[in-house]
């Protein structure tokens, strides 16, 4: 039996961020279809410890001529990590056989999270935000930052990208860093070709921003209504837990709400939960509808080209899954990794 083993180097080298764009679309179009299946993801948090684990397990059907698989990503959410240099998501993303229950590849975790992650938001962007979007702003410094400046790039052509962080040298580090790599791509485009800026504030960042992106580990908004512009789109993707929140609960309030999935919204997104604790929203009638549902079509997005859209993302395995075939597909044609016998 051998299995495919992809670094964190080779993850990113073979899962482009339009492939994995892709590849999401398809993969939450299904999810809408009834074409896989996941549990909500368990997280153990033992008492004193540095950090805490997540299971997400998943599973899909064969999607046209392709293969059914399972997949579980197992990481662990280091929060202290960013001061050593690494990124605070470590782990694996194994896939199975969907017949045979056999292994076939591992991955690094952290890679794939950092680009499917992303690569959601840009799926998200596509279809919620307006054609016109010509500004963005990207909350946060870490590793999801930079993701999502590289996979919004070819979203909207945005002229004015700013990025905010409470360390200013963080956003300074971020910002120049896609500099050199608009410098050295040979076709630089979308937010890559726009200016990029550090903002002195938040909401310096957030005021007249068209999409606004907030990838943080805040406990306390980092986000208000108040900042935002009519028409605005927010894509909410970092505090991932009900103890924290990125957003005030007047947003959630105001917005169009998407979701990658209800049922991680009601456990898991801390402003939905005190929204609806708060009585701002009456609770998941409030959701629009999943960001899958849109895609299938079996569900409106953008009503009006000044309302207030959200999508919150939570993460899901089966992202996970269909990033690691994406990856593992073009690493094999590419001849990255190292096959191993079990």
């Amino acid at each position: 039996m051998r299995l495919l083993v992809l670094s964190h180097r080779d993850v990113l080298a073979a899962l482009s961020p339009q492939a994995c764009a892709e590849a999401m679309a398809a993969v939450l179009a299904g999810h809408a279809r009834g074409e896989t299946f996941m549990p909500l993801r368990s997280v153990m948090m033992p008492p004193g410890a540095a950090g805490f684990m997540g299971l997400m397990p998943g599973w899909r059907g064969r999607p046209g001529d392709g293969a059914a698989a399972f997949a579980l990503k197992a990481v662990c959410i280091m929060p202290g990590n960013p001061g050593r240099g690494l990124d605070a998501h470590q782990g694996l993303v194994t896939l199975f056989d969907g017949d045979t229950g056999v292994p076939t590849a591992i991955l690094d975790a952290s890679a794939v999270t950092a680009v499917r992650t992303a690569a959601v938001t840009s799926v998200a962007t596509s279809v919620l935000a307006r054609d016109d979007a010509r500004t963005l702003a990207i909350l946060g410094a870490g590793t999801q930052a930079r993701a999502h400046l590289r996979a919004l790039a070819g979203v909207r052509d945005f002229e004015h990208v700013r990025v905010y962080a409470p360390t200013r040298a963080h956003a300074q580090a971020v910002v120049q860093e896609m500099a050199e790599e608009r410098t050295r791509a040979a076709e630089p485009g979308g937010a890559a070709r726009g200016e990029l800026s550090v903002a002195a504030s938040a909401e310096e960042a957030v005021r007249e921003a068209d999409v606004v992106v907030t990838a943080t580990s805040a406990r306390e908004p980092v986000l208000r209504r108040a900042w935002l512009k009519p028409g605005a789109h927010v894509s909410a993707v970092g505090a991932s837990t009900p103890q924290a929140r990125e957003l005030d609960t007047d947003t959630v309030a105001a917005s169009a709400l998407f979701c990658d999935s209800r049922e991680s919204l009601r456990h898991e997104a801390g402003e939905f939960r005190l929204a609806v604790t708060e009585g701002k929203i009456t609770g998941e009638e409030h959701v629009r509808a999943e960001l899958g549902e849109v895609l299938a079509g079996t569900a409106a997005g953008r009503r009006d080209p000044a309302e207030l859209t959200l999508f919150r993302s939570l993460g899901l395995a089966i992202e996970d899954l269909a990033a690691a075939e994406t990856a593992v597909a073009a690493a094999t044609a590419r001849g990255l990794g190292t096959e191993v016998e079990l």
